[in-house]
């Protein structure tokens, strides 16, 4: 296969940006964008216009018209939606979290795998510039710290903060920690929705490290920002500003003197982490070469932030 032919199934918020890269990436030539499909066909043709691209009536035209297909549909409809695609010979790209349940994601990884096919996860910040610069830097973290907050956007209702935006960020942690989660504490409370918008959960690492999250869709002004602490630095990641603040001890302090502690900043260019992870995805369709975010990869970040919310106490138990 040259140039793989990649359709998006789902083009609501996320969908329509993902229709965006791919119309991109056919300009540089590295897909064909084959179209779109949207069960609101008038959204579907709205998108399509705009991007003049081709608008699928059935679901079925795209299994017949491209090769594989970035998912952006509701979380509960993952499974649904991805499976008869998997089955179809179509290669799948879905959106966070990987499914709803341990139960559906465990199903997509064994539809994948016995097909034949690629299934890779849409843990978009993987692709960000500012994890590949601090990869050489990280040696054992023992604290990490993420706050990932911003204003309530009535999208993702249909799970609760923790699988909407803190999945984000125990993805990316937990290949930081580089250990197996020992235990999980955490709270949650709904305020907007019916399930909870503002959660904090503190786990513990088998090897000692500790990360606490904080995730927030009611929260006044933005924040994605991830600090990290180890023996010999202090790292600070501002998602938003696009910049790290790394300050290291500089060699061994001698006698009574304080250590020498250097500070610096490091600017990033603007990179377009969604145009990368979208781009690697229809490379490994290209090539047949594993994701880089695999199956397996969006099952540990979804176990993870369902023992999360399994273990926030109810609101009953919270008021006793």
């Amino acid at each position: 296969m040259s140039v793989p032919r990649l359709a998006v199934v789902g083009v609501g918020h996320m969908g329509a940006f993902h229709a965006e890269k791919l119309v991109e990436l056919e300009r540089r030539g590295e897909v064909k964008c084959a179209g779109l499909f949207d069960v609101d066909r008038s959204r579907a043709e709205e998108v399509a216009k705009r991007l003049e691209v081709p608008a699928f009536e059935r679901i079925d035209d795209v299994a017949a018209r491209a090769d594989a297909v970035c998912l952006a549909v509701p979380t509960v409809q993952h499974a649904s939606v991805a499976l008869p695609l998997l089955a179809a010979g179509l290669d799948v790209l879905i959106e966070k979290p990987i499914a709803a349940t341990r139960e559906e994601a465990r199903e997509l990884i064994r539809a994948a795998r016995e097909g034949g096919r690629i299934l890779q996860v849409g843990q978009v910040e993987r692709f960000s510039r500012a994890f590949r610069a601090i990869a050489p830097i990280l040696d054992r973290p023992r604290f990490i710290e993420a706050h990932r907050i911003g204003p309530y956007s009535g999208r993702a209702t249909d799970v609760g903060v923790v699988l909407d935006l803190m999945i984000h960020d125990l993805d990316i942690v937990c290949s930081l920690a580089g250990a197996e989660v020992d235990r999980v504490e955490a709270i949650g409370v709904p305020v907007l929705s019916r399930t909870e918008d503002i959660a904090n959960a503190r786990v513990h690492f088998r090897n000692g490290c500790i990360l606490n999250l904080t995730a927030s869709r009611v929260s006044l002004e933005p924040m994605r920002k991830i600090r990290l602490f180890q023996s010999d630095a202090y790292i600070s990641i501002d998602l938003l500003q696009n910049n790290v603040m790394v300050a290291r001890r500089i060699g061994e302090p001698e006698g009574d003197a304080p250590p020498e502690i250097r500070g610096e900043r490091i600017e990033l260019d603007e990179a377009d982490a969604l145009l990368a992870q979208d781009a690697a995805f229809a490379s490994s369709v290209a090539t047949r070469s594993p994701p880089e975010v695999s199956g397996e990869d969006g099952y540990r970040a979804l176990d993870l932030a369902l023992r999360i919310h399994e273990s926030m106490p109810t609101l009953d138990e919270l008021m006793e």
